[in-house]
């Protein structure tokens, strides 16, 4: 038998992970540049300390002020409103939708969704034994409805993956395109995943106003990257209750620690200050979009706080180029194309010098 015994669909594979390189521009990752004000720093040392004198217990194993204070924050986003009861957390978005596949597809069952989109998806249907099925966007990168229905009147998943905005891309979807496809998905579950939702441009609303219309709508969010948490981890989505209570079967014992649930309740504390960084961040993306216009690159549009830019005819030899001028950017997305990061101002320069330079050798 070879050593170690490892599943052998898992033989030769190479763990997921964006380069973790020590580099003065780091715009590969989607973060947000900004931390923590030293206010929220504060009040969550204080949390954590807080905390700390409990830990010989277990945590809130349903997290409930979390729940509620989760359900207050996305209650801005629908007139609907959101209740404690739809809302659903874990340690990131990556593990709620990985909770997701394990309670609601499986073996014998398909999840889909349209390339190019976050690689991740399909490392979520291998780990849970769901078969992976994948269409294609169009040109520009959105979705050809058509093409969408007769892929899942084709496949009957029993979970449809729909990034809104998309990674890589930062493509936004119209409700009317979420609105149908709940429909022709109407045996399963269909996800629209807002993990960058808070970025998107004023008018483009969250697919949190559609779910008292559609029971199989699950919306998905992160405190990665509008709240500045990346570190940590508290991913969270919205759902008819009885979605989430299907959640709870499979969810491990005690799963948010008490820290976790520490830190995220600090953070929504000062939910104002730091999302008025997202404001910025837009303001920053949509100029960085108009320069890369201006140098003759494609570009993506995007509500996210990232752009995919190309097309270029040796697209490492571009990233390497940035990289030694100390840019780190992602090579992801179809062939020719690269995504940057929102950066601070200062970034964002740094990286359209090295953009500039680099273009002129390799071109």
């Amino acid at each position: 038998m070879t050593w170690p015994p490892l599943r052998d669909e898992l033989r030769g594979l190479e763990p997921y992970g964006a380069p973790q390189l020590d580099v003065p521009v780091q715009l590969n990752v989607n973060e947000n540049p900004y931390g923590p004000s030293p206010e929220c720093v504060a009040d969550i040392a204080r949390s954590v300390a807080e905390a700390a004198s409990t830990l010989n217990r277990y945590p809130d194993r349903e997290f409930v002020a979390l729940r509620e204070a989760l359900a207050r924050y996305l209650s801005k986003d629908t007139p609907h409103g959101i209740t404690p009861a739809q809302v659903w957390a874990a340690n990131g978005s990556n593990e709620v939708m990985l909770q997701l596949l394990q309670a609601y597809a499986g073996p014998g069952r398909v999840a889909l969704s349209f390339a190019p989109t976050y690689s991740m998806y399909p490392e979520y249907a291998r780990d849970t034994g769901t078969q992976w099925v994948v269409g294609h966007r169009e040109e520009d990168f959105s979705l050809d409805l058509d093409h969408a229905r007769a892929l899942i009147e084709e496949h009957r998943p029993a979970v449809v993956l729909l990034p809104s905005p998309n990674n890589p891309t930062g493509t936004a979807l119209p409700h009317d395109a979420i609105a149908g496809l709940c429909e022709a998905a109407a045996d399963g579950l269909l996800v629209v995943d807002e993990a960058y939702g808070e970025f998107r441009r004023a008018g483009v609303p969250s697919a949190l106003e559609l779910l008292p219309e559609h029971r199989n709508l699950v919306v998905t969010r992160t405190m990665s990257k509008a709240f500045a948490l990346a570190g940590a981890r508290l991913g969270y989505l919205a759902a008819d209750p009885a979605l989430c209570d299907g959640i709870r079967v499979v969810r491990l014992p005690y799963h948010l620690s008490a820290v976790t649930q520490a830190v995220a309740l600090a953070a929504l504390r000062h939910e104002r200050e730091l999302l008025g960084k997202v404001d910025e961040l837009r303001d920053e993306r949509d100029a960085l979009v108009g320069w890369l216009r201006e140098q003759g690159h494609e570009v993506a549009e995007s509500d996210a706080n990232f752009v995919l830019f190309g097309r270029f005819r040796d697209r490492h030899a571009v990233w390497q180029g940035l990289l030694d001028r100390g840019v780190i950017v992602r090579e992801t997305g179809p062939d020719g194309w690269l995504r940057v990061s929102v950066g601070t101002p200062d970034e964002t320069k740094t990286f359209e010098l090295a953009l500039s330079q680099v273009t002129e050798e390799v071109a």
